[in-house]
């Protein structure tokens, strides 16, 4: 027998996946067609916003949802360090800077402190990431009077406050690599937002600064969300509750069962519904897992800045995610823990 042709995970879609590629295959239409179309609506009212725009990738959800907010060159934009590299490169291209906060090592996400200590009179917009899931405290960092652009990459379905993670903000960024809560089978990204002209502006960038492929009214970007990839969402996009619940039961499992001492479990922001994209514990030695981000992107060798960050310092330092997943068991919960233990 040949390799599966889906992952694992996604084999009981198999007969769907595969009547929705189809579908595309046969209809001749692969860029920016009827099934775009229809994720973008499908995903727009599942979060509750008016507009979602579909673009390549999630790095490309950011520059495009940076550039249709203002920013640019000697611009400020206010960003954790304890991020993936995308979030900052994302305005470097654009020739600003980004401004690196510190984060509460409990929940890994920015705080109104921490960002509003990074502020100056330069700074154009906020970008926190909803790390590994969880949700950073949006509402009282729209209070500061800058833009705020969610970065939403690892946290499809996430809520705050009963509000989904990409309603929050100004905008919010997308994206549906593999790995993440909501996947596609390739790379794909959105922008979501309930400001008109926002959106209208991230539509004109996706496609080269052209409305109709004739006229072009500003230097944009080739980054369209393609039909495939379109068509794989609207079939997975049901399903995402039901995956981000057996993930939050995977996270309840190994609190009851425990961790050992010394093991720091990951900590909700207040009124938020963690979606578990990672579980992520703190220690200080630990026998299992995986650190993430263990070089922040302050001290990347493209970027170098100069800033004291103790809090991004010891998440990097002492963080591992464990394994999570919608397949596994309470026994291999049990194993993790066991593990971990010793």
């Amino acid at each position: 027998m040949g390799a599966p042709l889906f992952a694992s995970s996604l084999e009981p879609y198999h007969d769907r996946l595969t009547e929705a590629i189809d579908r595309v295959a046969r209809s001749g239409r692969y860029i920016l067609g009827p099934e775009v179309d229809a994720f973008e609506r499908e995903f727009a009212a599942y979060l509750g916003v008016r507009h979602c725009v579909g673009v390549a990738n999630g790095t490309d959800a950011l520059t495009i949802a940076l550039r249709a907010l203002g920013v640019g060159p000697g611009d400020e934009v206010v960003m954790p360090s304890f991020t993936f590299y995308a979030t900052a490169e994302a305005a470097i291209v654009m020739g600003a800077k980004p401004v690196f906060c510190d984060i509460d090592v409990e929940t890994f996400c920015v705080t109104a402190e921490t960002v509003r200590a990074a502020l100056t009179p330069r700074t154009k917009a906020i970008v926190p990431v909803h790390l590994f899931g969880n949700v950073a405290p949006v509402p009282e960092l729209r209070e500061l009077g800058v833009p705020v652009l969610e970065d939403a990459a690892q946290a499809a379905g996430a809520e705050l406050g009963g509000v989904k993670a990409g309603a929050l903000g100004d905008a919010a960024t997308f994206s549906f690599f593999p790995s993440k809560n909501l996947p596609c089978l390739g790379d794909g990204g959105a922008i979501a937002t309930d400001d008109d002209g926002l959106a209208e502006r991230a539509r004109l960038l996706r496609f080269h600064g052209s409305r109709d492929k004739s006229t072009f009214t500003a230097v944009g970007y080739n980054s369209r969300l393609d039909e495939m990839q379109a068509a794989v969402l609207r079939v997975l996009l049901p399903e995402l509750d039901g995956w981000n619940a057996r993930r939050r039961e995977v996270a309840s499992a190994y609190e009851r069962i425990g961790l050992g001492q010394g093991v720091a479990l990951p900590r909700e922001v207040s009124g938020a519904k963690h979606v578990y994209h990672l579980y992520v514990v703190r220690a200080e030695r630990l026998p299992v897992g995986r650190g993430y981000y263990r070089v922040p992107v302050h001290r990347q060798p493209a970027i170098a800045a100069d800033v004291d960050l103790p809090a991004t310092e010891e998440a990097a330092r002492t963080n591992y995610a464990l394994p999570m997943g919608i397949d596994l068991t309470e026994d291999q919960v049990r194993a993790v823990c066991a593990s971990g233990s010793t």
